[in-house]
């Protein structure tokens, strides 16, 4: 028996005090440190008009960082399908493939028009059977209408274009990649660079609801946020595999978990690093927008409401904190209950230098432990 592997989401954050240049060349050396250290796969996130993030382009990130490594798969987690197309999506990774072939995996996710923010706060709370904390559910309809989000959505897309059916659109995707596209009116397809790539396809999803059912009815790999939605990971590995059919690239159901982490030698020094988290996940959740990620002393700073905590309550408790056998052992819990076949772990603190460190001693531990009782993993 083998322990599942552990791969890495990259958001490319900005610190205060730093800009995009230095995030961006941080990311680079870090993939590379992370393809060392023997990580699986390395995923960089999209995210517009925020201020503290730089991963604007998963495609773009993933040509550079292809060219300063050799091995470990990149992969976009996810591109935002709202405000694309599938042709533009499907040449993207062609273009990469034909560089640099057997690489890349295709995260898709929904985004936009595709999606509703609202959730029901009065949701029965799940409790795992390990013990997991699966914290009550968190609203975001009080995003609906927000100024920030309604000028993304206007910079992004075409005047009077539609976000079109996701699950059309994941099909659109599919039959470019595999030559068998038609369109409308009979008139075939071809994607050039795209069609024949050889790209993994995953949908990555933070409940129960259509991005689960898609990866299932499609039989392709699914990725559950954890990390951004802890209430409603369980409802979404449930639906995925309760959807899945077998498909040509996929016999059984693979699931990705993913999850929050700062590991330190010590739980003290872990907990100093991540204190800019919780003012980070709040500026997200006020609809400002990411900042620059705090140092520790200005996370001290910063005051703090009764309403504030409660908004970002869920993350930082769910945000695996501590020594590297502290975190190994709430990764463990995480990839029980879940029965993940594979942990995304994403780490942000302050100092480039601090999170180099962080997975450099979550690797170290991963490898080292004894894996947990459960089925063999491939």
């Amino acid at each position: 028996m083998t322990r599942v592997p552990l791969s890495v989401l990259d958001l490319v954050p900005i610190s205060s005090g730093s800009d995009a240049s230095a995030a961006l060349r941080n990311s680079l050396d870090l993939a590379r440190r992370c393809e060392e250290l023997g990580y699986a796969r390395y995923w960089f996130a999209e995210h517009h008009l925020n201020p503290g993030v730089a991963g604007t382009s998963p495609a773009v990130v993933m040509a550079l960082v292809a060219g300063v490594t050799s091995r470990i798969r990149l992969g976009s987690g996810a591109v935002q399908l709202g405000h694309r197309t599938a042709l533009a999506t499907v040449e993207e990774f062609g273009l990469l493939d034909a560089v640099h072939p057997g690489r890349f995996d295709m995260g898709l996710g929904r985004s936009g028009g595709q999606r509703t923010f609202a959730r029901s706060p009065t949701a029965p709370r799940r409790v795992a059977p390990n013990g997991l904390r699966i914290p009550a559910p968190f609203s975001f309809a009080h995003l609906i209408g927000s100024p920030r989000l309604k000028l993304q959505q206007t910079l992004l897309q075409q005047p009077q274009a539609l976000s079109p059916d996701y699950g059309e659109q994941i099909d659109d995707i599919l039959a470019l990649l595999e030559g068998t596209y038609i369109g409308c009116d009979g008139t075939d397809a071809h994607a050039v660079p795209g069609e024949g790539a050889d790209v993994q396809v995953w949908i990555l999803g933070s409940s129960g609801g259509q991005s689960a059912e898609v990866a299932g009815r499609r039989g392709l790999r699914f990725a559950a946020n954890y990390h951004v939605s802890p209430a409603t990971v369980l409802e979404a590995v449930d639906a995925y595999r309760a959807a899945f059919e077998p498909s040509a690239t996929l016999e059984r159901p693979y699931v990705a978990v993913s999850a929050d982490v700062v590991v330190a030698a010590d739980r003290a020094t872990a907990e100093e690093l991540a204190s800019g988290y919780g003012p980070w996940v709040r500026s997200i959740r006020t609809g400002e927008g990411a900042i620059p990620f705090p140092s520790p002393g200005e996370a001290r700073a910063q005051s703090w409401t009764a309403e504030d905590v409660e908004l970002v309550a869920d993350r930082v408790e769910t945000q695996f904190v501590g020594s590297p056998a502290d975190v190994v052992a709430r990764l463990e819990q995480l990839q029980e209950a879940t029965d993940a076949d594979e942990l995304i772990v994403t780490t942000i603190t302050h100092d480039a230098a601090d999170r180099d460190r962080s997975y450099e001693l979550l690797a170290a531990a991963w490898a080292a432990s004894r894996p947990a009782a459960g089925r063999a993993r491939e």
